[in-house]
């Protein structure tokens, strides 16, 4: 038990990137967290943290404890899971990372509606545009929108992603509807910068299959959808947007979209967790709730609600 007190500390302390942040997160004191890493190493007779007065990283050896150890600690977890799971219950806190967009737009909801509607599990959400690493940083899950590619994880579709090209009808109006993808090259862009494709706009020829990439190139870039949203409505560019971002614009009438026939339609709104042997009980809750919110989501906005 002592080990695994030791080995929650260090990991807390990497973690929280200092044990003055590890304090405040866990509640015990700089001094204790300190005195449990420091018998940590005396256990294991290496050092696993270079300290500074400013600063903290990991040696060698901490690198592939560190790995390990969560690995262990995930592992444990899971087993408490399991056994909460036969007496039918799911408690603890899911930490969840999720892009700023998510938690912003009209998709955060399924987050507030899952912690109403359970309240014994709690729900740590961080969002942030960047792909996180799930295991290094502890995140049970993530949502991500995106063309899937990593193997390296576990992922569950929940729900379908589309995309759209739109512009303002006073630019349109003024250069014209593009009715093929290679005519936007000569159109100003406004760019997400936090998208994977940025200034290279892939298309499909809705007869042959095959992929368009475009480059474009404009003078407004931004590493928020909804920047580039906003930048679009007011008429500086032709804008690559999630459709769930500009939707209720398309409805009002302040964008338009065009090249839609050409709009490739892979992506997908995905639930990612590291591999895991077990998957906690109130992880798959949550995953479960998700896919069953966005599915009553859909439902309702085919049938017009």
């Amino acid at each position: 038990m002592d080990t695994l007190t030791r080995m929650r500390a260090f990991i807390a302390v990497i973690n929280n990137q200092g044990f003055s942040a590890a304090a405040r997160k866990t509640g015990r004191s700089k001094a204790l967290l300190s005195k449990y890493v420091r018998e940590l190493e005396d256990e294991l007779g290496v050092l696993l943290i270079n300290r500074t007065t400013r600063q903290i990283a990991l040696t060698a050896a901490g690198e592939v404890y560190l790995a390990r150890a969560s690995g262990i600690l995930a592992d444990l977890e899971s087993l408490n899971e399991e056994a909460r799971e036969a007496t039918g219950e799911a408690k603890g806190t899911i930490r969840v990372s999720a892009a700023r967009t998510f938690g912003d737009a009209e998709l955060g909801l399924s987050l507030v509606d899952f912690a109403r509607d359970h309240p014994d599990i709690g729900l740590d959400i961080h969002l942030d545009d960047s792909f996180v690493n799930l295991v290094e940083e502890g995140f049970d899950v993530a949502i991500r929108m995106t063309r899937l590619a990593d193997s390296a994880m576990i992922a569950r579709r929940l729900a379908s992603l589309d995309f759209a090209i739109v512009g303002s009808p006073d630019l349109l109006k003024r250069l014209g509807r593009p009715t093929h993808p290679s005519q936007i090259a000569g159109f100003p862009a406004v760019i997400d910068s936090n998208s994977r494709m940025f200034s290279n706009w892939i298309f499909r020829d809705p007869e042959t299959k095959e992929t368009i990439p475009v480059t474009v190139s404009g003078k407004f870039t931004a590493n928020s959808p909804v920047t580039v949203r906003a930048a679009a409505i007011a008429g500086l560019g032709l804008a690559l947007s999630p459709s769930f971002v500009i939707r209720k614009d398309i409805e009002a009438g302040k964008l338009m979209t065009v090249l839609d026939d050409y709009m490739p339609s892979e992506a997908g709104i995905y639930a990612v967790f590291p591999h895991r042997r077990h998957l906690p009980a109130r992880v798959r809750l949550f995953v479960d709730y998700l896919a069953d919110w966005f599915k009553k989501c859909d439902s309702k906005r085919r049938n017009g609600g």
